[in-house]
């Protein structure tokens, strides 16, 4: 007869598979607090580690431990990463992610996924963030989140109040799934054969370009506003020549990775209401296409932790 397992490594056993199981909500709580991929699944890791290392006897609500864990380590790093921001050259956009196996990311609700919520959500400090993204796309109730962020319950209700107030001020009307994916399809359309005059009929007056490459040559490094600046701007010749667009589900909604030579360039995706296209994002750095390309896997393979971490 094979042994009977020792009392820790079923324990361990235990652990793994708790963690396993809340897994897609931690990275999913992480990735909106910081918009990154990258630094979420750090974030999720440290959990991992702080887990193992936890007496889990006396953890009442294993779920309430590890969403705690996660929200704070994820507050911290985002308050550093602030830091770091303000050396970005150019516009920072959000590391986006391929949703294909996930749409909603672990989140019972989508909301705060897109990416152009998720741009505005770093209007708000990162205790504000996590505030909204707990209620709005988790729907934790208002104790549980006072506990999580050690605050009294009267101040988190203001700060989610106030975070919906300012992101509601922030946010336009928005199109289906189908319409979106229309309109970005003629957008590229137009674009890489220099239909200007298609183009503007496509974007509002005021709509906005912001493209992410920290410096590299050739990406704009400030915002390009207005219809016919824009309209002109993204018809450059040599974004378009051989290049492949090739559809990509990203954060919950459409987007558009540019291929040359099989090699990704550019990621694309847009905002868009029933008044047309008001806003573009471009990525162009080359580590977070890198990210996006990689997390359909990491997301599906996901399903055990890390071996560095065992």
């Amino acid at each position: 007869m094979d042994p009977e397992p020792s009392p820790t490594t079923s324990d361990l056993e235990n652990a793994v598979s708790v963690f396993v199981q809340h897994r897609k909500r931690l990275f999913g709580i992480a990735y909106r607090v910081l918009g990154s991929a990258v630094e979420a699944e750090d974030v999720v890791q440290e959990v991992w580690l702080r887990w193992q290392r936890t007496d889990r006897s006396v953890v009442i609500s294993p779920v309430a431990f590890l969403s705690s864990t996660t929200t704070r380590l994820a507050i911290n790093v985002a308050q550093s990463a602030r830091v770091r921001r303000e050396t970005y050259i150019g516009p920072w956009l959000p590391e986006p992610v391929d949703t294909s196996s996930d749409p909603e990311l672990g989140a019972q609700r989508a909301e705060a996924l897109e990416m152009a919520m998720l741009l505005v959500l770093e209007r708000l400090n990162p205790t504000e963030r996590a505030a909204y993204v707990l209620r709005e796309a988790f729907d934790y109730a208002y104790p549980e989140i006072a506990r999580i962020l050690n605050l009294s319950l009267v101040n988190v209700r203001k700060i989610v109040s106030r975070a919906r107030k300012h992101l509601a001020e922030e946010q336009r009307g928005t199109v289906d799934t189908a319409e979106h994916r229309r309109l970005l399809n003629v957008f590229v359309s137009a674009a890489q054969t220099g239909d200007v005059a298609s183009l503007e009929a496509l974007l509002t007056p005021d709509t906005v370009s912001l493209s992410d490459g920290n410096g590299m040559r050739g990406c704009a490094r400030i915002p390009v506003r207005g219809r016919p600046r824009v309209a002109k701007m993204v018809t450059y010749p040599k974004l378009w020549r051989e290049a492949e667009p090739r559809f990509v589900e990203a954060n919950g909604s459409n987007g558009v990775m540019v291929y040359r030579a099989d090699q990704p360039i550019a990621f694309l995706t847009m905002a868009a209401s029933a008044a047309g296209i008001h806003q573009l994002m471009w990525v162009f750095s080359p580590t977070k296409i890198a990210a996006f390309l990689g997390s359909r896997s990491r997301f599906t393979t996901h399903n055990h932790v890390s071996d560095d971490c065992l």
